[in-house]
């Protein structure tokens, strides 16, 4: 994206020209006339051009609706503030690599004596770009290789390719994103992948090959995708001690699926946030456009923060989900909810609760899962701004159940299970915020309400990912 530069709040010259007064008409000493950037800061003005210097394969039309705002600015402040807001949609195109404004007074014939011309100065990325990168998933570090065409058309397209290669997973996919022109957030992705996962806590390695279509549009304040997804799924045992309940599930699947997403996020971050909140519903419906697959899923987070005294914040998170099965098949371990590990269920192995066969955990189709942090500074923290802020202690509660149901008995059968046998942990730990894109935990962990078959880890447990309780 490159250097950031904030012309776009620097003062006009100081050397304007004066407004049409000769040496002959001045009258009393006294009476100066202002230089005309001292009558602009304190009169109205109009935006008479936009220039848009440095454009090679991009569209005009596309950026005509990014910039269309500046000619509404109606005083200086105002210009310079809308210039700022259009130079930040024009890099959020990801098709620019700098973008620079520079504001002057109006020239020419037909120039205004209050008109100023706006100048954005732009560097187009290259045709083709590559990047070497490594990610961290949920408790999984991943090396990443990508490709990406950006602007193919020349109206912000993106066609990318990707090959990830983690300790649990391998990946590589080819997709194509298409924003509407004039509306960014209104955009359509089309993907097409292979995923190799491993799953030691079930024993499974899985191996999907899929094609989807992603629609995301924006509703009042929530964020909303629809997405079709045909998947064929390849399951199979991990090891030679893989129990009959999974040896039993191994073979080829298809899986045709319509989902529906919502979200609204009021945080100020998504990793670490003081203040703000987060809602986000899923639905996904198998089985009515084909496949074999045939199942209605349904889960939800929310997640509250609130920043109180002494720079601490407290934070309530509430998980949940219901996987239902259309028609008589029961559903599958490669759809089935899975809970516990140092990004949830804290104090608990890595997904290690729950249904389980020989050792083997199996999933399940009702969840649950809460939790609430204190987060707190580092007592030694060096002052704000310092290497510390990316450090914060958390005194954490965890609780939750995964079970299975039996959908003959009712909705109150069914909440009375989930109350039933509820795991919960407490402790402290030291979180790391890497940038706004993962954190690290380091947590001493004490597991309480273990049921027989759960694996706990008692004391100090470590945690890296996105997304946690």
């Amino acid at each position: 994206m490159g250097t950031v530069h904030a012309r776009s709040l620097d003062p006009l010259p100081m050397q304007g020209p004066e407004l049409g007064v000769h040496a002959d008409d001045i009258e009393p000493p006294d009476m100066e006339q202002e230089p005309k950037q001292e009558i602009l800061e304190n009169k109205d003005v109009v935006v008479q051009r936009v220039h848009i210097d440095g454009l090679g394969r991009t569209k005009e039309d596309l950026l005509s609706y990014e910039i269309s705002d500046v000619f509404r600015a109606r005083n200086l402040i105002d210009v310079m503030k809308r210039s700022h807001e259009a130079r930040q949609k024009l890099l959020r195109l990801g098709i620019f690599r700098k973008v620079e404004v520079v504001i002057d007074t109006s020239r020419g014939e037909d120039a205004l004596p209050n008109g100023l011309d706006v100048t954005f100065e732009v560097t187009e990325l290259r045709r083709m770009t590559g990047s070497y990168n490594t990610m961290v998933g949920n408790n999984e570090g991943s090396m990443v290789l990508g490709m990406k065409l950006p602007n193919v058309f020349g109206r912000a397209e993106k066609l990318t390719f990707q090959f990830s290669y983690g300790t649990k997973e391998t990946s590589y996919g080819l997709s194509f994103f298409k924003p509407q022109v004039g509306n960014f957030e209104r955009n359509i992705t089309l993907n097409a992948y292979k995923v190799t996962g491993q799953f030691p806590w079930s024993s499974l390695r899985e191996t999907d090959r899929g094609v989807s279509v992603e629609l995301n549009f924006p509703v009042w304040k929530t964020n909303q995708t629809l997405k079709w997804e045909g998947v064929w799924r390849d399951l199979g045992c991990l090891a030679r001690t893989a129990s009959f309940a999974v040896r039993e599930e191994s073979g080829h699947s298809l899986k045709s699926s319509l989902a529906h997403a919502m979200v609204i996020d009021t945080r100020n971050s998504s990793i670490l946030p003081r203040k703000g909140g987060l809602l986000k519903i899923h639905q996904e419906l198998a089985g009515y456009t084909g496949g074999d697959a045939s199942f209605l899923k349904e889960d939800f987070e929310i997640q509250l923060n609130k920043s109180l005294f002494w720079d601490s914040v407290l934070s309530a998170s509430l998980w949940g989900g219901l996987l239902l099965p259309i028609g008589d098949k029961p559903t599958s371990i490669a759809d089935r909810f899975y809970l516990g590990g140092p990004t949830s269920i804290r104090g608990f192995s890595m997904y290690s609760m729950g249904p389980q066969s020989e050792g083997d955990y199996l999933g399940g189709e009702a969840y649950w899962a809460g939790g609430v942090h204190l987060y707190t500074p580092l007592p030694f923290r060096p002052g704000r701004g310092g290497f510390g802020d990316l450090f914060r202690t958390h005194f954490f509660l965890n609780a939750g159940n995964l079970c299975n149901l039996n959908y003959g008995e009712g909705p109150q059968a069914h909440l009375k299970k989930l109350a039933e046998c509820i795991r919960w942990s407490y402790g402290l730990g030291i979180v790391l915020r890497l940038g706004n894109i993962a954190r690290l935990e380091l947590n001493y962990c004490i597991p309480m309400g273990v049921q027989s078959g759960d694996r706990i880890c008692d004391g100090v447990q470590f945690g890296a990912g996105i997304r946690f309780l």
